[in-house]
């Protein structure tokens, strides 16, 4: 039983945003630097954001030069350069808003490892990519690095040459969402953790948001739980997906700075001062990480060790410290699903794994929809 002063004065809300990942604390920021008189509520039913905000790699990247070739063959060349602009803007709203310092920005660059083995007929479009993307940043972004390799200590009889992308860096995801958490709450929004919603209804009056044991209201929403949306709104496609990162113990002397990609994006790495960090291998297993139950998958994390030991770090020894999963959504395309549901209701989700550059990108785009 709610008292006076509960009903009065902490269940009714202008905005509410659910979810408190990226998407949903910079939806928090853009409403309240827009409109600093409003009253605005963050729920999030985890104690930690839930999906993979505090579970990512820590990439600030827009694209390999084989992804976003990729991308074009699946939704064309205009969807695809909308989709790197959006990214990239995304990034710089980011670091705008919290400081390169406060999220530990640090802009070594991108590679993609070319595979012995591997189908690369894809880098002779290289020129082709570079000329595309020249009108957004203004100056060439992919070029070969074969001389790297022995630089950063790859397997030389593994990788045949790199492709050096010059606009992509790495963040410290830990800093970034507890900076991101400041500031949100410095801006006064009110965020409320371990508050699962149940169900959401709308009148002509107000929207109704229910948890286990009370209501609150607010006059608008922002939905924002990725992965998590098909429990909240239901017909819109989306399929979850898990994504497996491990991260070794200290290295002396590593070589590797920056962050790395092979085989189409599907593996990712970086450095993380003297650390490896390592994700991916999806592909490995379509169906079983098609999922949003967090667990490790034994096939995938055999694959990305061997992959430490035979091609980045082929001469050194190291161990693996951590293990951990995330989820994140994906569609069809890899455009993210930004609607107005109602006057009342808007969603921002679908993210497709790049939550750290597309977040603040997507949350602008959801209150300037409103």
């Amino acid at each position: 039983m709610l008292s006076f002063w509960e009903k009065n004065s902490l269940i009714k809300y202008d905005y509410i945003v659910i979810g408190a990942g990226i998407t949903g604390l910079s939806v928090a920021c853009e409403l309240k630097e827009k409109h600093p008189h409003k009253q605005i509520l963050v729920l999030e039913k985890g104690l930690l954001p839930t999906g993979a905000s505090t579970k990512n790699a820590g990439f600030a990247c827009v694209g390999s030069l084989s992804e976003n070739l990729h991308d074009i063959n699946l939704m064309g060349e205009e969807n695809l350069l909308q989709l790197v602009e959006n990214r990239w803007m995304g990034l710089q709203l980011l670091r705008a808003r919290l400081g390169d310092h406060a999220i530990g920005f640090e802009s070594h660059g991108g590679y993609e490892l070319i595979l012995k083995n591997q189908d690369d007929a894809f880098v002779s479009q290289l020129p082709q990519m570079n000329a595309l993307l020249y009108p957004l940043f203004k100056k060439n972004v992919f070029s070969f690095r074969p001389n790297d390799i022995a630089k950063f200590g790859f397997a030389q009889n593994q990788v045949q040459s790199l492709v050096f992308n010059e606009v992509e860096g790495q963040l410290d995801t830990g800093k970034m969402m507890q900076e991101l958490w400041l500031y949100t709450q410095k801006l006064g929004v009110k965020i409320i953790t371990g508050a699962e919603v149940l169900s959401i209804q709308e009148n002509s009056n107000h929207v109704m948001i229910d948890l286990l044991d009370m209501a609150f209201y607010a006059q608008q929403i922002f939905i924002c739980t990725n992965a998590f949306t098909q429990k909240l709104v239901s017909g819109i496609e989306l399929n979850p997906g898990r994504g497996q990162v491990i991260a070794t113990a200290p290295i002396p002397n590593l070589k590797v700075k920056g962050i790395f990609f092979f085989d189409d994006g599907y593996y990712y790495f970086k450095n993380f001062e003297n650390r490896i960090i390592f994700g991916g291998g999806r592909n490995l297993d379509f169906k079983g990480e098609e999922t949003a139950a967090f667990g490790s998958n034994q096939k995938i994390l055999d694959q990305l060790e061997v992959y430490l030991k035979t091609i980045i770090l082929p001469n050194t020894a190291f161990e693996i410290e951590y293990k951990w999963s995330g989820i994140m959504a994906f569609g069809k395309d890899k455009l993210p699903l930004v609607k107005r549901l109602s006057e009342r209701q808007f969603m921002g989700v679908r993210l497709n794994g790049m939550g750290v550059a597309l977040g603040s990108k997507i949350a602008k785009d959801l209150v300037d929809l409103m």
